[in-house]
């Protein structure tokens, strides 16, 4: 249930549930996807989880996830999305 974005480049709105803090980045064009993900992560300032629902594997972020001290885990998610369960390193 994803909180709709509010143009076809723009960046989604995060919710939050019991699994931690959720950004819906699928059919967002490069580098929005990372650029969203990274800005979220700069705003969490404690040891929350952000789940990442993308239509892809993020290849180029997992460099930006380890240079921030975040790491990268593959969770099940909806048919035809990659859903990843980021958590900063302890």
């Amino acid at each position: 249930m994803a909180a709709p974005a509010s143009g076809p480049d723009s960046a989604p709105a995060p919710w939050r549930d019991a699994a931690g803090i959720h950004i819906d980045v699928r059919g967002l064009a490069p580098p929005a996807p990372l650029v969203a993900i990274i800005r979220l992560l700069e705003s969490v300032s404690d040891t929350t989880p952000v789940i990442v629902h993308h239509d892809r594997d993020p290849k180029l972020l997992y460099p930006e996830l380890a240079e921030r001290g975040w790491t990268a885990e593959p969770i099940a998610g909806e048919a035809g999305e990659v859903r990843l369960k980021l958590q900063r390193e302890r």
